[in-house]
Order: structure tokens, then sequence, then C-alpha cells
């Protein structure tokens, strides 16, 4: 029997609108839940969740979709749907109220239950199977449980209302600090991720392994620092090439299609859990590129491996891109969010392969090739099946089957292409179309960077066409929106967003000037300081002043499975306030990083974002200006860029560009090409002649 449809299939979150056929009388978050829990005294039983979530699908298959389970849920609940990609705000809230309620983290699916009258917990958990297992009560069970707690035990809930109102409190302010900003913290984050490195196979901490990349940009920042110090920290930088290096031959990466996994499920980073993720894949491109670059600028002495790491590095990011431009830019130019895990109800069944398969299309020689290369001819690793991961590097295979690495390469390229070509005839992995702002800016960036580092004109129009699809569809008014499908935006965007995206077009506005790009950038750091500013402790609330209210209002300063938005506010608005000369701006970043200086005493390998404004406060960049003729700039321009030198900043400004805001103003074109530089507060005399250009530099 069809079942009609609940009151989420007009939402713009696919995954929300996969539940629109359940027999649960879902509502997205809102005014007519909310009134109707209040009206009805049901609690509120919410549930938040994403496209890409494994066991999201498992709970919604095995409670959602059942229909004695589904009466309970109507008969005794309010039941609201929410999609953690877009309420980031309601996510963070009630993923911190779980860690109150049951003392250790959550995840997702994230099960609460709130009292309708002011939307505060009283009861949660995250999966519930649909009979007793794992220690875990059946779902249907604890319904009817939960909902006679809530009618019988008034005092307690209202008494237990009070202690989250001080741990959420609590959680929300960090104690204020009048320390001065130093080097410390830079130092002891380096200390503590030097004790959590996996000196084996890279990356910190053990299983399930994540790929932490704002540590390791933390990290090749740290060695840049130390390198100009006469002392090269080349452990630090070893952890960091490690890190990429396995992460790159591992099964995280696709290794036919490119792109990266969420994470690892074993300290080798073999299995992956297998969804991609936009979030990911951005920063991703950036620390490869970036990395290879490092790499190019110091002397092989520095690291021996360099040379094949670079080929490694940059075969893995020009993958990556083509990755997300094959499968992961929508027609307009913006980019959708993610890959599932699952295809045809089984997770990882788009990628994983049988020995038989891959014999039926591949001849002799050709196969033992990629079994060597790849570990077939070791013991199935994923569920009786082989997910592809180097077992022996391409240098390793060429020797064992006396082949010139070239030659190797070649092989091994055909046996990848014949898979690929074979693997697109599977059936694909959903893909989650909506578009996210926060995510959009983290790919524009990676896409700017390895645009430019890689002279690929190609990824910066890319990068160019999401941002300007940005400015015309989720820019209204003077704000942004936070998400976008079918022609339909909405929902007031967040700190994430706002931060995100000025990073994104500052990166963008070095490869080349755009002059409504400079303009854009200060409008939206206009509106951080006049909507998201805590004017009274320093730093960003991750919602608006005039954001709907609900039982708290998150400013987090630590990393989490993206960057932090106050790190990334704090180095872009820096970073914005040394080119435009605005002390306003110089003075929000600094507010931000003394906001978070407690957290950043106690747990620095938890803030490395914020470290890179840190770094940025102590060691001011280096603003580059160029003025002169398209042809003359990009002469100078690339060799100011073609080094690692992540305190720099280069903006090459076509004679003819007006109207410049701030300082640029007082950047004149000359009769020849001339570079202004300025580090931090100090200017240089104008260079009008390339080779005084290369000896400043």
């Amino acid at each position: 029997m069809h079942q009609p449809p609940n009151a989420l299939i007009n939402e713009t979150s696919p995954y929300l609108r996969q539940h629109a056929h359940n027999p649960v009388q879902w509502y997205p978050w809102g005014k007519e839940a909310l009134r109707l829990a209040k009206q009805q005294n049901k609690p509120i039983l919410l549930s938040i969740g994403y496209s890409a979530c494994h066991w999201c699908h498992v709970m919604a298959h095995e409670s959602f979709e059942n229909s004695a389970t589904a009466t309970l849920m109507n008969n005794l609940f309010i039941n609201i749907k929410v999609d953690r990609e877009e309420r980031p705000d309601l996510d963070k809230i009630y993923q911190l109220s779980h860690q109150v309620l049951v003392k250790r983290p959550g995840g997702w699916p994230l099960t609460m239950f709130l009292n309708p009258h002011d939307q505060y917990p009283f009861f949660g958990g995250t999966y519930f199977p649909p009979q007793p297992r794992y220690g875990m009560p059946a779902f249907a069970d604890l319904l009817p449980k939960v909902a006679a707690y809530y009618l019988e035990n008034k005092k307690d809930i209202k008494e237990q209302k009070q202690t989250f109102i001080e741990a959420l409190n609590y959680a929300q302010t960090l104690p204020s600090s009048d320390g001065i900003i130093n080097a410390e913290p830079l130092n002891a984050a380096r200390n503590q991720l030097a004790q959590n490195f996996d000196q084996q196979y890279g990356g910190f901490g053990g299983a399930p392994k994540f790929p932490h990349l704002s540590n390791l940009e933390y990290l090749l920042h740290y060695y840049h620092i130390a390198v100009q110090q006469n002392e090269p920290d080349k452990k630090g930088l070893k952890m960091a090439m490690l890190t990429l290096k396995k992460m790159a031959l591992g099964g995280i990466y696709d290794q036919l299609g490119g792109g990266f996994c969420r994470y690892s499920v074993d300290e080798l980073w073999m299995i992956p859990h297998f969804e991609k993720m936009l979030y990911d894949n951005g920063p991703f491109l950036s620390i490869y590129s970036e990395a290879w670059q490092l790499l190019d600028s110091y002397p092989n002495d520095h690291f021996p491996e360099s040379e094949e790491l670079k080929t490694l590095f940059k075969r893995t990011a020009l993958e990556t891109a083509d990755w997300v431009i094959r499968e992961m830019q929508a027609p307009q130019g913006s980019f959708y969010s993610t890959l599932d895990a699952d295809s045809e109800g089984e997770e990882g069944k788009f990628y994983v392969w049988t020995r038989d398969q891959i014999r039926k299309l591949l001849d002799e020689d050709l196969y033992k090739i990629l079994a060597y290369h790849y570990g077939l001819n070791r013991p199935a690793n994923f569920e009786d099946k082989w997910h592809l991961h180097v077992f022996h590097e391409r240098e390793a295979t060429a020797k064992h089957f006396k082949l010139t690495l070239p030659e190797c390469e070649a092989e091994l390229e055909k046996a990848r292409t014949i898979l690929f070509e074979h693997r697109n005839e599977r059936v694909p992995s959903g893909r989650d179309e909506k578009i996210l702002t926060s995510w959009n800016a983290l790919m524009i960036k990676g896409m700017a960077t390895v645009g430019h580092i890689f002279a690929r004109p190609d990824y910066l129009q890319v990068a160019e066409k999401a941002l300007n699809f940005i400015k015309s569809t989720l820019w209204v008014q003077g704000h942004l929106l936070a998400t976008s499908k079918d022609g339909k935006a909405h929902l007031n965007a967040y700190l994430d967003d706002y931060a995100f995206l000025l990073d994104a077009i500052l990166t963008l506005l070095q490869t080349r000037w755009y002059p409504n790009y400079i303009n854009y950038a200060i409008e939206l750091a206009e509106v951080l300081l006049t909507e998201f500013v805590d004017s009274e402790q320093g730093g960003f609330y991750f919602t608006a002043h005039n954001h709907e209210g609900l039982i708290s209002r998150p400013k987090s300063f630590a990393d989490d499975s993206i960057p932090s938005g106050n790190g990334i506010a704090a180095l872009a608005l820096g970073r914005l306030g040394h080119l435009l000369g605005e002390t306003r701006y110089l003075k929000a970043a600094e507010n931000t990083i003394q906001a978070s200086l407690s957290g950043l005493i106690q747990m620095p390998y938890a803030h490395t974002t914020m470290l890179l404004a840190v770094e940025n406060y102590l060691f001011p960049p280096q603003t580059i200006i160029l003025r002169g003729e398209p042809e003359t700039l990009t002469t100078w321009q690339t060799v100011c860029q073609k080094n690692y030198a992540p305190q720099r900043l280069c903006f090459a400004i076509p004679n003819d560009a007006t109207d410049l805001p701030g300082l640029l103003a007082e950047r004149k074109p000359q009769p020849s090409a001339v570079a202004y530089i300025c580090k931090g507060y100090q200017c240089s005399a104008p260079i009008t002649s390339l080779d005084e250009l290369k000896e400043a530099l």
C-alpha cells in the first residue's frame, strides 16, 4: 500500500525527503511542529542525521519504515527529522546535550527526546536497534517508557533542565584569559601531535582514523617558520608527509576514481567508511597541493623521498579535482554535498571487487601487475571482497616485474582505466544534491589552490563559476543563505558560511584580480562584525544575532570534522585587515584569538586552525601588491608565488583597475610594473625591477 507523504515532502534536503513516505508523521524543525508538541503536551522525538550516513539508513529501514513502530511514535511523540548538514546549529546543540546526558560523544543518527515546552532534552542516544542487542534496548520497547517518564517525572525533568542550562553555558563560555598571545601554544601543539602520532601508518591516534587535515596544514606552516629560524623541524615534516603518503596509497582514497572517503575504520587507512563528503575533499585539494609546493621549494635533503612524494601528491590532487568536476559539480557550477556509503542497500558495494570480476576484465600479465600492486594476491580485506589499497608502491612493483617505472605506470594506468570504466556501469552510490554554502566555499578554496599551484586555469574557472553561483543565488539582500536545491535557497547562514567564503575569496583573488570579489569580501567581513561578533568576550557566535532562539547559542573555537569557523574568521579577517589597512578587522582577529586563549593553552592540538591565526598575528603576513600590464603581472606574480610561503599574500592588480578600497587605493600604477611590499605594519619603498623583487623575496 502506498504511504501518503508526511510534512517532509516539500523540504530541500534529500535526507528529509528520503523519509517523506515513512509511516512516521515526521515534521521538519519549525514553528508548526513546536506548536503542536506544546499544544498536545507530547514530548518531541528529535532524529538528526544526513543522507550519506549508513547507520541512519539502517535505523530508518528497521524502525521508521516499520508500521508498528511508526504507530507508537505517532501516538506518543511529535516526531521531528533534522538534516545536520542544513541545520548544524541544532546538531551542535543536541550533540553537546547528548554528551552531557550520557557522558560520551554522540554521532549519527542522533535520537533525542525533548520537553515540548522548552525543547530541553531529558533522554537520548544515537542508534537504537529493533531488538535488544549491543547492550541497547529495542527502540519500540524504549518509546513507551520514555513517554511515560515524561508524564510521571515532571519535577525531575525540571531539575535536570537547570543542569543542562549550566552545562551548555559552561561549554559555550571559555574561562577568560588576560594572557599574552605568544608562540607557546604553537610549540605545545607540535609536541602533543608528536605524542599522538602513529609512526608506522601516519595519522593521529588509532582506529577509527580521521584525516585531521588542519593538523597537517599546521605542521607544514610550523616547518616553514622553523626553517626561517634556521631550525628545520624535520620530524614534524615527516609526520605530515608520512600521513599524506599513507592516505594517498590507502583505501580511504578511491584508487580508481579519485577523491577521499570520510575516515578509515582501521589504523592502516585501508578500509574506509565509504561516504565521500565535499567538506573533506576541498581541504584535501589544498593540503596535497601545498605539500607538493613545499617539497618543490626545499632541497631534497630536507626530506629524502621528496621526488616520489611530489609525483604521488600531484597525481592525488589532480585526480581528486577531476573527480569533483566529474561527479560533484552541478550544471550551474556549484558543488553537491555527498556521495552515499551505500549502493543497492550495501555499504561499499560500488567500490569493492572479487578476483574473478577483475580477472575477466584484464589479460593475465596485466592482472598480475595490478594484483601485486593492490594486494589482490593477499586475503580479502572487506567482507570476502577486495577494496583497492596499495600494498606495493609503483617503484617496488616495477622492480618486481623488471619494468622501468614509466612502463609499470603505463600498465597500471591501462588496468585502472579498464576497471574504472567497468565500475561506472554499476549502480552508483546515492548523491545528496543540495548546495551548502560553507562546503562550497571549502571546495572553491581547494580548486583555487590546486589550479594556482599546478597552473590549471580550468580549475580556476571551476572555482570562479561556483563563487558566482553563491553570489547570484545564495547572497540575498546583503546576507548569505545556507543551502539551495532545485531553485529554492533558504535558511539563514552560519558563521562557517561567511568565514569560509571570505577565506576562499582571498585565495581566489591571489590567482587573478576580480574587482567585484574584493568588494564582496568586504561585505562578508562587515556582516561578521555586525551580526556574529561577541562584542563583550570576543570571537564569533555560530549563529547571527537575529537567528531563531534555541536553548543554546554555540560558540566554539576548536576544530571539528571541518575547520573551526572562529579560527578561519580570525585568519581571514587578519589577512584582509593587512591587505586593506583596516584596523577593525585586525582587532576582531586579535579579540577572537584572545577569547580562545584558555582553550589554546589547555588543548592546543585541538585548535590547530586557530593556531594558524595565532601564527598570522605573531608573524604578520608579507603582503605584496603588484601593479602593471597583464603580461608583466603574470611574470612577476609567478616569481612571488613559486615557492611555499604561507605567510605571503600576493595580489596582481592590473593598471586599469580603479576604485580600489582602503590601502589598495594608495598602490598606484607607475610607468613600469611596480611591487609594493609590506610586512605586517611596515612597508618598503616601491620596487620597479624584477631582479630587485627577486632579491626582496
